[in-house]
């Protein structure tokens, strides 16, 4: 079968060379309609090398198989004679094909009729079931954040000073206060990206489960508890009450009047809901920046204007831009295009080049918007087992749906075969038979030992207690500085156990040979370990030399203050 990749029009495409080659890996013929990859960098003798075929654009929409970034916004009925000859775009796409592209079908019924007319098969990127084998395929979720990201960079773009605090010779520059509206995948992308730049990130969400979230990005929470909500148990987010309206608005108020910059990502099942008023807006400073990741659904700001740049009566800047992914055009298609990758290479078990999708799964039925000449949206509802409290609603830009917290699996649709058993803990009162009955034991060796040994294993008990609290109560990112201060006490372990290895005792010196060689094998690894970590943070030689960083160093009183420079 042939896969066409047609160029349509704007700076993402939905294939890669490297996924193109995967593509051809998989047994397909791969059609690449000259310069659809040039908005994003791909210059068509790359995906020569990847093994396609680069043809006329007419050629890439009759294939089998066509992907493109986004559906057309209308399609030619064929006539009793089927298509016209030199039909050109959309309208070349065949009688029978499969479309991969964003379709937006709850949106554009009448573009789901016509495909269905005309007996395609069209699969939506985002209609993908969010469900965890399915991560993978998830555009929406990839789009957001880069979305997210973008926000940040174009903030940075409109706000007339730096984002990280400055300390010069001359004075001090605070650094810039964002607020950011919605922790899902574009806020938590926003977080982390205006973090980065060295500002103070402040964050809010009506879950309040995703505060651990925000902290782990190391943004400060919001508070409103009047705010917060649950979620319902069919996995979508839900509009607030009056009462946690109003009490949302007291917050966004006092934040926003504090802020320099606001991003707001709040979705609600693809309608944006009104988070930042006019008076919010006319109480913020001159030169402050809203960047309204929920355009595309209406905005969140009264003043935004879809796909335009704002600005109010005061000085804020309020942006409304509907393109943020598309104007990151390289890592954005390289995201699609792992994404159509994924999921031909699901339908192709075979590895043959041909595409059996398979109805019963609830990955493919689920993006299986139009199929032998009829509409199928909307899909059946997923079944999940995922409780309400361990759901996480989609409160971000360009997401559908809440996304299940615990891997919730369906249960239909070969499902079964991804079901991994778990394993059932043990019972609480079988725990505490179990170390009721090691105390005993241990008290029972104490009091069989010597006098003299008595104390030794007092210390050993106290030393493994409080070792077991310290070290489980000592967060993951401190793993690795933890592991280099435990070679140090092997090292004490290593001595000590050398220096009775002489013992005329042949117990003591086996038990100080066996401690000497753990202590040993406990170092070397720690450290390689440790090794192996620190270079994933440590520059190359070819980044960057010794004789280019000294004098930047040096150079404090140009403004540039050394936190900001590593």
């Amino acid at each position: 079968m042939r896969i066409g990749i047609p160029d349509d029009g704007g700076p993402l495409v939905p294939a890669t060379p490297t996924t193109t080659a995967r593509l051809v890996g998989l047994g397909y013929d791969v059609l690449v309609s000259a310069g659809a990859g040039a908005g994003a960098g791909f210059p068509d003798a790359a995906y020569e090398a990847a093994g396609a075929a680069v043809v006329s654009d007419a050629e890439a929409w009759a294939s089998d198989v066509v992907a493109i970034t986004r559906a057309p916004d209308a399609l030619a009925t064929p006539g009793p004679a089927g298509l016209r000859p030199g039909a050109r775009g959309p309208d070349g796409l065949r009688i029978g094909a499969v479309l991969i592209a964003q379709i937006a079908p709850a949106a554009r019924p009448d573009l789901v009729r016509a495909l269905a007319n005309r007996g395609v098969t069209a699969l939506a990127l985002d209609a993908v079931p969010r469900i965890s084998r399915a991560q993978s395929l998830d555009v929406l979720s990839a789009l957001s954040n880069v979305a997210g990201y973008r926000a940040v960079v174009e903030a940075a773009a409109e706000f007339g000073g730096m984002f990280s605090g400055q300390v010069t010779a001359a004075g001090t520059t605070p650094p810039a206060n964002v607020f950011v509206i919605g922790a899902g995948v574009a806020g938590l992308a926003a977080i982390g990206a205006a973090g980065s730049l060295g500002a103070q990130v402040r964050a809010f969400d009506v879950r309040p489960e995703v505060a651990e979230q925000i902290e782990s990005m190391g943004a400060t929470v919001v508070r409103a508890d009047d705010a917060a909500q649950q979620v319902s148990t069919d996995g979508y987010a839900s509009s607030l009450t009056a009462d946690q309206e109003a009490a949302a608005q007291r917050a966004y108020a006092v934040e926003t009047a504090a802020a320099d910059i606001v991003i707001t990502t709040a979705l609600v099942r693809g309608t944006a809901p009104t988070t930042i008023t006019a008076e919010m807006v006319a109480n913020m400073r001159p030169g402050s920046v809203i960047v309204d990741l929920a355009a595309p659904g209406g905005g969140n700001c009264e003043l935004t204007v879809p796909g335009k740049r704002v600005v109010s009566d005061n000085g804020v800047v309020v942006l409304g831009w509907t393109d943020l992914p598309d104007r990151m055009p390289r890592h954005t298609s390289e995201l699609l295009g792992t994404a159509v990758a994924n999921l031909v290479q699901l339908g192709t078990p075979g590895r043959d080049g041909r595409l059996a999708l398979d109805p019963e799964d609830v990955v493919v039925r689920g993006m299986t918007v139009a199929a032998g000449g009829e509409v199928l949206w909307p899909p059946p509802p997923v079944a999940v087992s995922a409780p309400a409290s361990g759901v996480e609603p989609a409160e971000t830009s360009g997401s559908r749906r809440a996304r299940p917290t615990n891997r919730a699996r369906p249960t239909g649709g070969g499902a079964s075969r991804h079901a991994r058993p778990t394993g059932k803990p043990a019972h609480p009162a079988v725990r505490a038979v179990l170390i009721g009955l090691a105390a005993t034991l241990a008290a029972l060796a104490v009091a069989a030992s010597p006098a003299d040994q008595a104390a030794h294993f007092t210390v050993l008990a106290l030393a493994v207690v409080v070792g077991f609290y310290v070290i489980s109560h000592v967060s993951h990112a401190l793993h690795t500085p933890l592991m280099s201060q435990t070679n140090a006490i092997s090292g004490i372990i290593l001595v000590g156990g050398m220096l009775q290895i002489g013992s005329a005792n042949p117990v003591v010196t086996t038990l100080a040979v066996l401690a000497s060689a753990v202590a040993s094998i406990n170092i070397f690894g720690g450290f390689l370990v440790t090794h192996r970590m620190l270079g994933m943070f440590r520059r190359g030689p070819a980044d960057v030399s010794e004789a280019q960083v000294t004098p930047v160093i040096r150079a404090s009183d140009t403004g540039a203050d050394e936190g900001s420079r590593r």
